[in-house]
C-alpha cells in the first residue's frame, strides 16, 4: 500500500502535461567531425551588445566616394559568458560572439530619413574562445556549420593589436566598456593607443 507522500508524488507526476518545456542546453561551442563550428541556431535569444553601421578599421582615402550600400553589424554574446563578464570584466572560456551583417535600407514604410535593417542577413562571423584560444569562423548563407578562418588572417592581428579586453572590441560595447574600465581589465594594447582622459 502506498504511503500518503508517495501517493501524492505519483499523482503530481500523472497530472503534469505530457510535453513540458525544458531549459535550453548550455551554450558551449560544438563542432562537426571535420572541425567546423556548428552555428548556434538560437543566437538571437542571446545578449545583444551593440550595432554599428558602415564600420571600417581603415581610413577612407581623401576624395573617395561613400559606399554604394550601407551595412549594419549586430553583435550578440552567449548569456553565460555575459554574466561572467558582468562579475569579472573578462571573458571566460567557451565565450561565443556572433556578428551578423544586414543591409541598410531606406525608405521603408513611413521612414523617410536614416536607415532601417533588412530582413535578409548578408554575412555572419563567429568569434569563439575555446581552450583558452580565440578563433574566427565564417558562416555561409543557409549553412549550419561555420568554417574556420585560419591564421594569420587580418581579423586575428587586428583584434590582438586593438581589442580593449582579451582581444575583443569591448570599446564598441557601450554597456560593457565602462564596466571593464571600472574593473581595470582593459588591455595594455588598448591603453597604449588610447589617450588618457584629461583630469579636471
Amino acid at each position: 500500500m502506498f504511503r500518503p507522500l508517495a501517493l501524492a508524488s505519483l499523482l503530481f507526476l500523472f497530472l503534469q502535461p505530457a510535453h513540458q518545456p525544458t531549459a535550453p542546453a548550455i551554450n558551449v561551442p560544438a563542432y562537426t567531425k571535420d572541425g567546423n563550428l556548428i552555428a548556434p541556431a538560437n543566437y538571437r535569444e542571446w545578449i545583444y551588445l551593440t550595432s554599428g553601421i558602415d564600420m571600417s578599421y581603415t581610413a577612407q582615402p581623401a576624395g573617395a566616394p561613400p559606399p554604394a550600400h550601407s551595412t549594419f553589424d549586430n553583435v550578440f554574446v552567449n548569456p553565460e559568458s555575459y554574466r561572467v563578464f558582468l562579475a569579472t570584466g573578462t571573458w571566460p572560456d567557451k565565450t561565443t560572439f556572433i556578428l551578423e551583417a544586414r543591409a541598410a535600407e531606406n525608405p521603408v514604410s513611413i521612414n523617410k530619413r536614416g536607415h532601417t535593417q533588412s530582413t535578409e542577413i548578408t554575412g555572419t562571423e563567429i568569434h569563439v574562445k575555446d581552450h583558452g584560444t580565440w578563433s574566427f569562423y565564417d558562416l555561409g548563407a543557409h549553412e549550419t556549420a561555420a568554417k574556420l578562418i585560419p591564421r594569420p588572417a587580418g581579423c586575428y592581428t587586428c583584434h590582438e593589436a586593438h581589442g580593449a579586453v582579451d582581444t575583443t572590441f569591448v570599446q564598441f560595447y557601450p554597456t560593457l566598456f565602462p564596466l571593464a574600465r571600472q574593473k581595470h581589465t582593459l588591455s595594455e594594447e588598448y591603453l597604449k593607443e588610447t589617450p588618457s582622459p584629461a583630469k579636471p
